[in-house]
């Protein structure tokens, strides 16, 4: 099934990056190892036309990153750690997650040379990933308060993910200055609005500088 060769295809991001190529050679990881990757014409048919099928490949590796926050998380584990686990899951693939974001900036229903930047496909990630990390820190009392600023800590993710695809040795450590800085201040919505707005500027030179879009 398509379910299946997806998964399947995720180990093979490391080496082929989020393409159609890593998708079509992922048939050749079942159990029953077929003698060919699958043809072009299959991937289409099981994942989407042209670059759809990428886009297919890059949601399947969000999804399983979100799912593997739960599953490896462990007792009394404060936001900074939660967050720090799920930056550490985007190493492997680090060098083609600029591809991936511009892949998801884009959309193939505008049927126009230039691609405009839509910032809601990555927004939507980073309140995933805020969303799942509030729900595995809620546990340690002195973290409750970030249920209220679940806004916050989708921007300050967003530029911690930013900061990793430039400077990923430091990440940690601007993870935590983010953090500190937003808790001490309180981090009011207006203020979080304006983050987020330089956050997302950043970012799209990011994709911009990817290829993807022109």
């Amino acid at each position: 099934s398509s379910a299946k060769l997806l998964k399947l295809a995720l180990p093979l991001i490391k080496t082929h990056g989020f393409t159609r190529e890593a998708l079509s050679m992922s048939v050749l990881s079942l159990p029953t190892l077929p003698a060919h990757p699958l043809p072009d014409a299959s991937v289409t048919a099981l994942f989407g036309q042209g670059d759809d099928a990428c886009r297919t490949l890059v949601h399947a590796w969000l999804d399983d990153a979100t799912r593997r926050m739960k599953e490896e998380a462990v007792e009394k584990m404060g936001m900074g750690d939660v967050l720090k686990a799920r930056l550490k899951s985007n190493e492997p693939v680090l060098e083609h997650l600029p591809e991936a974001f511009a892949l998801l900036a884009s959309s193939s229903s505008l049927l126009v040379p230039l691609l405009p930047v839509d910032p809601a496909p990555i927004i939507k990630h980073a309140v995933q990933v805020s969303n799942q990390a509030c729900w595995i820190a809620h546990s340690d009392a002195r973290e409750l308060s970030w249920y209220t600023r679940r806004a916050s800590i989708s921007a300050i993710y967003l530029a911690a993910e930013l900061h990793q695809l430039t400077s990923p040795k430091i990440v940690p450590e601007f993870l935590d200055s983010l953090l500190e800085n937003a808790e001490h201040a309180g981090k009011a919505l207006d203020e979080t609005a304006l983050f987020a707005s330089y956050i997302w500027k950043s970012w799209r030179g990011i994709v911009r500088s990817s290829g993807v879009l022109v």
